[in-house]
């Protein structure tokens, strides 16, 4: 039932502009053990297991979608952004965090005050652009940008994951023990990175080969075998110590501008999937949060989204693409489009299974920003667009 009335949300979404995924949420709240549902859901582990499988198939049919002539142009830039943006957002964020929150401390880490790892753990967690997010809200929005700014923010919130992932990862295991080595950091950084993207390319290219050269005699299987193909990649990857996000959104870039055998049924197939993912992954979101529980951490959430909007996200963009062809309109939408998503709420899980304490309340805030994103700027994505005249009308 609840996917069927997700499915004509977001015809509704569609029809009156609001984002899809905001409502999906909604809907998952509704049914939530505070709401007319009633449904009781409480397992913080489970949802992350089923977030990571959501994220590997939308990762990878936002790559099968993204066209290489588009990307290979903006490919320098959107690798700054996905990197050095995401470390410079979680800076900028968990500084501010350290030195202006210390009177809401007791509502975020506890009475004890927040320290500066602490701040850089929050910053981390809602450091990159949701991939999720941007695909649907750009597709559903029927919103065209002028030059390759489309391909630049497809590009970043596909592949910025990967950073976030491990910045979150490695900053709960510093605050868990109180290891700190920037050196390791460094080092697990680049091997992730190099592992997922070489991964990602030969997996890619053995999909291709697969698919046009085994011989199945039902044209449905097609989709089954990339599908495995998809699971096969990500598990690999990861157990060599890549980042498995980033190597299936490779994968899919190179399968998707590749020649194979029932192309579109393999695109249909995966598109469908992809909303199946979302739709479920928020719903699940929806369903894990207490919305009388916001209700405490609104102030703080709603100052450190403001700030994340207004100052942290438009310096790293400042930062990050100095010295891109880019003029001060299109650097001031690409700050504007860093929606946060499903990706800040399932990392934000990771300091609960490790039994930080406060964790619980740290999901909340996490929550309520994204919820703030989402409304804010994914309402005003095509007003914001034709305001600085960016919509290609053609």
């Amino acid at each position: 039932m609840l996917l069927l009335i997700s499915v004509f949300a977001s015809k509704v979404a569609n029809k009156f502009g609001v984002p899809a995924l905001l409502l999906f949420l909604f809907i998952g709240m509704l049914a939530g053990s505070e709401g007319i549902g009633g449904l009781s859901f409480e397992n913080y582990n489970l949802a992350k297991t089923i977030g990571d499988l959501a994220l590997i198939f939308i990762l990878f049919t936002g790559g099968l979608e993204t066209e290489w002539k588009s990307i290979r142009p903006v490919l320098v830039q959107g690798l700054i952004m996905s990197t050095l943006g995401v470390a410079l957002t979680m800076f900028f964020l968990g500084t501010f965090a350290w030195f202006m929150l210390g009177s809401f401390s007791s509502v975020m880490v506890g009475s004890d005050g927040i320290n500066w790892v602490d701040g850089l753990l929050l910053g981390a967690i809602i450091s990159s652009t949701d991939a999720a997010a941007v695909f649907s809200i750009l597709k559903s929005s029927n919103l065209k940008l002028k030059g390759n700014l489309q391909a630049l923010l497809e590009l970043e919130s596909g592949s910025n994951d990967p950073m976030a992932v491990l910045l979150t990862t490695t900053l709960v295991n510093i605050v868990k023990t109180g290891d700190v080595s920037f050196l390791n950091l460094g080092i697990t950084l680049i091997a992730q990175l190099a592992i997922g993207i070489i991964g990602g390319y030969g997996f890619g290219r053995l999909m291709t080969w697969i698919i046009n050269n085994i011989k199945v005699n039902a044209q449905g299987l097609y989709p089954v075998i990339s599908l495995g193909q998809v699971l096969l990649t990500y598990s690999v990857i990861t157990l060599l110590q890549g980042n498995g996000f980033l190597g299936v959104y490779i994968a899919g870039v190179v399968l998707g501008n590749s020649n194979f055998t029932y192309k579109s049924t393999i695109l249909d197939f995966h598109d469908a999937i992809s909303w199946l993912m979302q739709i479920g992954m928020f719903l699940l979101l929806g369903l894990l949060v207490f919305p009388s529980q916001l209700i405490t951490v609104a102030p703080i959430a709603i100052i450190i989204a403001l700030f994340l909007m207004f100052i942290a996200r438009p310096l790293s963009v400042i930062i990050g693409l100095a010295i891109s062809p880019y003029n001060n309109s299109e650097k001031l939408f690409i700050s504007w489009v860093g929606l946060r998503g499903a990706v800040p709420i399932i990392l934000a899980i990771s300091p609960i299974a490790v039994g930080i304490p406060d964790a619980k309340t740290l999901f909340n805030v996490v929550f309520f920003i994204v919820l703030i994103s989402v409304s804010i700027q994914g309402f005003s994505l095509g007003p914001t667009a034709r305001w600085l005249k960016l919509e290609n009308k053609e």
